[in-house]
């Protein structure tokens, strides 16, 4: 499929295909200039992109269908660093011209923090801490999340090891079948018998800011 036939699809499939056939088109060469493509791109195959080029149309696939909401699963994960700010910094651009919200998954902390306005860590499929991102990078609350942020690169310590990293020890347990009781309990080193034996809620320990931990308030 054209890169016009992989946007018209989505819009044909969710009933939103206005007007005749040219108008249809000038909608979708309008989608690729949002994303930074011209309308000479529209009749070229995936191939023929590069990783960001293809990561833009991807975009303009999902604006064609005019969402409110938009999930993005790792969206930069295979790309260059250079190229990753280029689309990051497209889709701030997006959302601030559209009103966009977006769910931004990944396991890049640095970018999630550019990126994100409130900041959920997970461990094993279960949230471990919820927070406005200011706050949760200054402050983290539940173990894992700080060992999570210690192993984040300083570029001003030129290469050398992350100050205060916490190395956690022990496997990573089977998602399948996780220990009883805090799913993070096998690796913690702060953890006690209630920790082993009963799973914490997520609570709001300050305000808007959330963390399942027995201990949080101890070990703040």
């Amino acid at each position: 499929m054209t890169v016009r036939e992989i946007i018209r699809e989505g819009m044909r499939n969710h009933g939103i295909l206005r007007g005749d056939r040219p108008g249809q088109d000038r909608r979708i060469r309008e989608l690729l200039g949002m994303v930074g493509l011209g309308a000479e791109h529209a009749d070229r195959f995936p191939h023929e992109f590069s990783g960001g080029q293809r990561q833009r149309i991807g975009i303009a696939r999902a604006l064609a269908m005019e969402p409110d909401f938009i999930v993005c699963d790792e969206p930069i994960a295979a790309l260059d660093v250079s190229i990753q700010a280029q689309v990051v910094n497209l889709m701030i651009d997006l959302q601030q011209e559209m009103g966009l919200t977006y769910l931004f998954i990944s396991h890049d902390l640095s970018m999630v923090r550019h990126i994100s306005d409130r900041v959920g860590v997970m461990y094993l499929g279960a949230l471990a801490e919820l927070a406005d991102a200011s706050l949760i990078y200054e402050k983290p609350l539940h173990p894992y999340t700080k060992a999570l942020f210690s192993a984040i690169p300083d570029a001003s310590r030129r290469g050398s090891a992350p100050k205060n990293r916490v190395r956690l020890q022990g496997e990573i347990p089977s998602p399948v079948d996780p220990p009883p009781g805090c799913k993070f309990s096998s690796r913690c080193p702060y953890a006690q018998e209630i920790c082993r034996r009963q799973a914490p809620e997520l609570r709001e320990l300050e305000p808007r800011h959330f963390a399942a931990c027995h201990l949080a308030e101890t070990l703040a």
